[in-house]
């Protein structure tokens, strides 16, 4: 079975938003989507979904780029597998990240499609992603709500609690007080046995962050994602990782197997969290979890978008196996609850995926229609 494609079209949406969702770094003021289709010459379809969060502008770049550049290399010629396709736009455009100084969003951009040529694939197999990766996984995964902002997270954390959700992530950054205040008025309101997580957004050096583990740790998380930049050395990482009990994350922001490597090796995560429709799709993220699941660590999903990507996570994550747990975003997005089928179905904290084949989604036009943006 080979890959033949005739089309690649890209759609880019955005739903606006009553209550912005903040950050240590920025904040979102609409949703945006990203997604990609592909078409082989047979008439297979497959879907697929590019990180554009960030800057306010990013969706309809990444679409352009997809359209102007990955486009007409993926339809240039045959692959034998997305894994092959994945290699070859890697290859063919590692000179013009390098040259336009944007690697990351080319590296998005492929993420996204070869989601999508995976779907394909999956698509005509007959099954669903996560079996087709791995026959022998099972579909049930472990979920938790993320995405808590600063302002009365205990009242969005209570209701994300009533749909089944046994886990929370919060967002902290934006001074130690406030963070701390908003922890114990969620672990007032969420009871002794929820599970807490931080997420500081790389806001602190090592400094900062030295005084502030003193203040999280009495609250029993079960990590601290992304306390520094993520570009800092992992030895400024070790400083933390020697100095407290709470457990580090981080992956969003680390792209390619050489660097995935590189953290495992360092020893300083127990979580690693990287992100599909930002770097790897299922080319470059199921080796990676595989390896981080190897290592003794725990593998957890970051995803922070719409629902094809969300559901690319789910299946990636069942496939990998492991104790780790998918990434739901909390907030109000339609373009995440429209497209994300079984994963808005929680029960005790856990998801079931369906049998349905590759990632079990067929975006309805339609019903997306009002949050189409004209981009070309």
């Amino acid at each position: 079975m080979t890959l033949d494609i005739r089309n690649v079209t890209p759609f880019v949406y955005r739903c606006p938003l009553d209550e912005p969702v903040a950050t240590s770094f920025g904040t979102m003021r609409d949703r945006p989507m990203v997604l990609v289709r592909v078409e082989d010459r047979e008439g297979a379809v497959g879907w697929g979904e590019i990180w554009c969060n960030f800057p306010a502008v990013g969706a309809e770049h990444r679409a352009r780029l997809v359209d102007s550049v990955l486009a007409p290399l993926v339809c240039e010629k045959t692959f034998a597998s997305a894994q092959e396709a994945f290699e070859h736009l890697t290859r063919r455009t590692a000179v013009l990240a390098i040259q336009s100084g944007e690697p990351g969003p080319i590296a998005q951009a492929i993420a996204g499609l070869d989601i999508a040529l995976w779907d394909l694939e999956a698509r005509r197999a007959g099954q669903p992603l996560w079996k087709f990766l791995n026959p022998g996984a099972a579909p049930n995964i472990q979920v938790y709500a993320s995405g808590l902002n600063p302002t009365n997270p205990e009242g969005l954390a209570l209701a994300r609690q009533k749909e089944g959700h046994i886990a929370f992530k919060l967002k902290i950054g934006f001074g130690i007080e406030r963070d701390v205040r908003n922890l114990q008025a969620l672990r007032t309101s969420l009871g002794p046995a929820a599970l807490l997580m931080v997420d500081a957004n790389q806001a602190w050096d090592v400094r900062t962050a030295l005084d502030v583990l003193p203040r999280l740790e009495p609250f029993q998380l079960q990590w601290l994602e992304e306390p520094l930049r993520a570009d800092e050395p992992w030895s400024e990482w070790a400083k933390l990782r020697e100095r407290t009990s709470v457990p580090l994350a981080a992956g969003e922001n680390i792209m390619g197997l050489e660097a995935f490597d590189l953290v495992l090796k360092s020893g300083v995560l127990s979580v690693v969290q990287p992100d599909i429709a930002k770097w790897g799709g299922f080319s470059g993220c199921f080796p990676v979890a595989k390896r981080i699941i190897a290592a003794g660590r725990t593998y957890c999903p970051h995803y922070l978008g719409g629902g094809v990507g969300l559901l690319a996570s789910a299946h990636l994550l069942a496939a990998a196996g492991g104790d780790g747990r998918l990434e739901i975003d909390s907030n109000p997005n339609p373009l995440r609850t429209l497209l994300s089928g079984p994963v808005q179905t929680i029960c005790d904290g856990k998801v079931t995926l369906p049998d349905r084949p590759g990632l079990g989604i067929e975006p309805d036009a339609v019903h997306l229609k009002e949050y189409a943006v004209s981009w070309r």
